[in-house]
């Protein structure tokens, strides 16, 4: 039959490269093969395969799915529509079962679809999530030997057609839904807001496209190496330096790094682009970045224990501090074994001003500060030799950390494996407790056979060594689950410091005009205000759920949600009325191109009896990252205020 196929499919599209098989006979490299030439070979339009095909493998790249020769167990139904109904997908995926019509089992199978779809479009199109447990009383496959004994009774026939019409009625369904969802509460919406909202900060906190872009292409180029572009996003590497290619052999990688790249990106959407190269996506786990960052670490980590002087530029202040960054691990218990593997590791910043206060500085407070020339150092000698710049900073440091930097991050991990661990936990003992019964079962029933003097295929102390190999396997797994609940919190490490000078102070040693740093600086905090309430005023009369994220430094200051709507991530810049520019650092720039069309910029103007203007939106306002030392970016106001969207 499958041959077949593939012969009617070939001649259809008179190309018989176009249609690739899989199926049992094939070995697992083959398959394999066979599995990424259909992916991402543009000439394999078909795959025609048997059930073979119907598990591990993943083939999101295709939506359209015909099913020729039907399962009678509806699991396998379910197991083949997942192959393309995956996550990745971004097509609507559709599926065709061809059923004979005029045979008595075909009757079953048609009156089973035909309320599949009417379910379907009833439950937002999860039926094929549990159709393997709509048949409890009754398997499908009983139903269709009955049909095919008795299919000429029009009582059995009724009878069959009400119990396809019971199995499948919707209040059922959704039952089997509600007994199989991994949560039993109900969130509600201030819930569900919460939810996306810690899942977008920990998106922030991750190594956006842009910064690892940013970073590679600066490492890069200090150990003499040249990327060429050849498309938006894409470059060719023609040769890896020798020195980053044995800092590999050196480590010890898996995956080696090749001496030359046809295609690099950063971005997965240009992993593959049409009638070019695939690209290697570089992230931070990738071989070639993996050598590179473990040759600068170790070629650098001394200037960390050194330390340095940053110059804030948004800081209209005169108090300098130290902002001090802190490693901190979260580590499981491997059972069995004494060693610990990190389940969490994480770089964290706090800041200690001369009066020994110590707070939390954000997640990367030093990618919008700027290096301090040598010349300026000489202004600020006398600060460097305060008393309150000593050994006990780095102590202060751990012990805020350690009271509350370390317990949420911990608390957080481990909340996180709990969930994991349980819903693992709970499918494999569903999935083995099931095996196992089953050839218990079938011990008893081949020992009774051989009692009775007959003599069937399988002896029946097979079928009892199955039972004993799941049951060590149930209890092994069950011990491996466990001991991945048993996180353990390591002490923070201090990695580096560096004293921050404000801008103002600095102006203020250089003999400049201060009055824009020093008495306008509660008028500016008050501007700033008045836009944040203005924007979150707005947001809510359009229906929107606001939250204030400044203090949380996540790259927005406000994130608005409505049912239905795309977020929005939205970076609030007031102005005092007549003002011409508007000062971006480079990691607003960076959050804001990474976050493409969530992010919008809302500026509003302030007048001098505090009434405001705006805000006016743009969405997108950035079309390019700063250059690697460019901390921030003055725009004039009108010319990013002609790309506003009217809302």
């Amino acid at each position: 039959t499958l041959r077949y196929l593939k012969d009617r499919i070939s001649d259809l599209f008179g190309d018989p490269g176009a249609v690739l098989t899989i199926h049992g006979g094939m070995g697992r490299d083959e398959r394999r093969k066979t599995q990424e030439k259909f992916r991402f070979d543009p000439g394999a339009l078909i795959l025609v395969a048997t059930d073979a095909a119907g598990e591990g493998v993943n083939l999101q790249n295709a939506s359209l799915m015909v099913n020729y020769d039907l399962p009678w167990n509806p699991n396998r139904l379910e197991q083949r529509f997942g192959r393309i109904h995956r996550i990745g997908q971004t097509e609507i995926c559709h599926l065709w079962n061809m059923v004979a019509l005029d045979t008595r089992e075909g009757d079953v199978f048609y009156r089973l679809f035909q309320k599949l779809d009417n379910e379907r479009q009833a439950l937002g199109g999860r039926v094929f999530d549990i159709l393997g447990e709509v048949f409890e009383g009754k398997s499908l496959k009983d139903m269709l030997i009955e049909a095919i004994r008795y299919g000429d009774d029009p009582e059995v026939r009724s009878r069959l057609g009400k119990q396809v019409e019971g199995v499948l009625d919707t209040e059922h369904l959704r039952q089997i839904m509600n007994r199989s969802a991994l949560a039993e509460e109900i969130m509600t919406r201030e819930h569900l807001y919460a939810v996306k909202e810690e899942l977008e900060k920990a998106e922030a906190r991750k190594l956006q496209p842009h910064f690892v872009r940013s970073f590679f292409m600066e490492a890069f180029k200090v150990y003499q190496g040249e990327l060429r572009q050849r498309e938006a996003g894409r470059y060719e590497i023609r040769y890896v330096p020798g020195a980053i290619r044995e800092r590999d052999r050196a480590i010890g990688g898996r995956d080696p790094v090749l001496k030359r790249y046809e295609r690099i990106c950063f971005e997965r959407h240009l992993v593959r682009v049409y009638g070019k190269p695939m690209a290697s996506l570089v992230h931070p786990g990738h071989p070639l970045m993996g050598a590179l960052t473990d040759l600068i670490i170790e070629t650098h980590a001394n200037k960390f224990k050194q330390g340095t002087v940053f110059i804030d530029p948004s800081d209209e202040g005169e108090t300098p501090r130290v902002l001090v960054m802190l490693d901190h691990s979260v580590r499981e218990s491997t059972y069995g074994q004494d060693e610990r593997q990190v389940a969490s590791r994480r770089i964290q910043f706090v800041q200690i001003d001369s009066q020994g206060r110590v707070t939390n500085a954000g997640w990367a407070p030093h990618l919008d500060m700027e290096p301090m020339d040598d010349s300026d150092r000489v202004m600020i000698q006398d600060i460097l030799n305060e008393s309150w710049l000593c050994d006990t900073l780095e102590q202060q440091a751990l012990d805020y950390a350690a009271e509350k930097l370390v317990p949420e991050h911990y608390q957080e991990i481990k909340e996180q494996r709990e969930r994991q661990v349980k819903k693992v936990l709970d499918a494999v003992h569903e999935r083995l407790t099931k095996e196992i019964d089953y050839w218990q079962d079938r011990y008893f029933h081949l020992k009774d056979a051989m009692e009775a003097g007959k003599q069937p295929r399988m002896q029946p102390e097979n079928a009892r060594r199955r039972a004993e190999e799941l049951r060590a396997r149930l209890e092994q797994r069950t011990k491996e689950l466990m001991a991945k609940r048993s996180i353990v919190s390591s002490s923070p490490v201090v990695v580096g410091a560096a004293l921050v000078i404000p801008a103002g102070l600095l102006a203020g040693r250089k003999g400049e005009d201060t009055s824009l740093f020093s008495h306008d600086a509660h008028r500016r905090a008050r501007i700033e205000s008045i836009a944040m309430q203005t924007v979150m005023e707005h947001e809510q009369a359009r229906g929107y759920t606001t939250r204030d994220v400044s203090a949380e430094k996540c790259g927005w200051d406000i994130s608005a949600y409505m049912e239905g709507q795309p977020d929005r991530h939205i970076e609030v810049k007031g102005r005092a009325k007549g003002q011409n520019t508007i000062t971006v650092t480079r990691n607003e720039i960076l959050y804001a191109l990474n976050q493409e069309d969530k992010f919008w910029l809302a500026v509003v103007f302030v007048d001098e009896d505090d009434t405001a203007d705006g805000p006016y939106y743009v969405q997108k306002p950035f079309h390019a990252e700063p250059d690697w030392g460019v901390a921030s970016l003055n725009y004039d106001v009108q010319e990013l205020l002609s790309q506003r969207t009217a809302l």
